[in-house]
């Protein structure tokens, strides 16, 4: 693009209020920059890294085995874990189970998850380096002419589409319930990109685009408002935000669908947090 036009006041603080929530909703308890493991279960009950009691699964159900002195309770009641406790989820859920450490018994606390239809533990660990030394998500400057107008075109229904994740052993599904069209100044041609529902029918969109692996990671997703009644679309790239899986090696973020890139930098919203 060329060079950006001059941002208003409200404008910008919007856009301050906005980075402020995000770099809030980061950095929470438990939240995504403490994940310090991800860790499939298995058949027989055996021990995982860096959480006391044995593990296992049929398939079908989790299973921990511990005792009082492993220190664990459960998130939901503050229980003790003593023998054997069970959960059941469905593909993609996931459940905050058990914690433990620390001097109120919740420093970590254990996330059961079902991903690609088997089992897995996150430790999510308040100590993690990747919270306390959080300060902050770098970003490109707030550009006006990043803001788009653009069309929703819905499909009739629903399409699955697999895509891969930042764990190679997950694979994913894209429900696309339709594409986003727009053009960006100064270049030629209309981008398309699939678009998935968020609450409220906004939309969420992850695409890669020239500036990945560079100065972003290797894609980044943006949340749309709800399209209006002739289905016109704001699409913000300033709000182009990254997946966990930038800040840590433990998401199973979802890759974008088959060309959801567009052929130009967009030097809009997030960077790579260790710039």
């Amino acid at each position: 693009m060329s060079s950006p036009t001059t941002a208003t006041d409200a404008q910008l603080a919007r856009w301050e209020r906005f980075r402020a929530g995000r770099h809030a909703a980061l950095a929470t308890e438990h939240g995504w920059l403490t994940l310090t493991s991800f860790q499939w279960l298995e058949s027989q009950p055996s021990g995982v890294e860096l959480v006391p009691g044995l593990w296992s699964t049929d398939g079908t159900t989790a299973f921990l085995t511990a005792s009082a002195a492993d220190g664990l309770t459960v998130v939901e009641t503050g229980q003790t874990v003593e023998g054997t406790i069970t959960a059941t989820l469905q593909d993609e859920e996931s459940l905050m189970w058990v914690q433990f450490g620390g001097d109120d018994g919740k420093q970590v606390v254990v996330e059961l998850a079902m991903r690609a239809d088997k089992y897995a533990v996150r430790t999510r660990d308040n100590s993690s380096p990747v919270l306390t030394g959080f300060s902050g998500v770098p970003t490109y400057e707030y550009n006006p002419d990043w803001v788009i107008q653009g069309r929703f075109e819905a499909y009739a229904e629903p399409i699955d589409v697999p895509i891969g994740t930042a764990n190679p052993l997950v694979d994913g599904v894209h429900r696309s319930v339709g594409e986003v069209v727009f053009q960006i100044p100064c270049v030629p041609h209309e981008i398309r990109l699939h678009a998935e529902e968020e609450k409220l029918g906004a939309l969420n969109v992850t695409f890669h685009d020239e500036t990945n692996g560079e100065s972003t990671d290797e894609w980044r997703k943006v949340f749309i408002p709800r399209p209006r009644p002739d289905g016109s679309v704001v699409i913000d790239f300033n709000r182009a935000i990254n997946y966990p899986s930038a800040f840590t090696p433990y998401g199973t973020c979802p890759m974008p669908v088959r060309g959801n890139s567009l052929d130009v930098r967009v030097e809009a919203g997030e960077k790579l947090p260790q710039e």
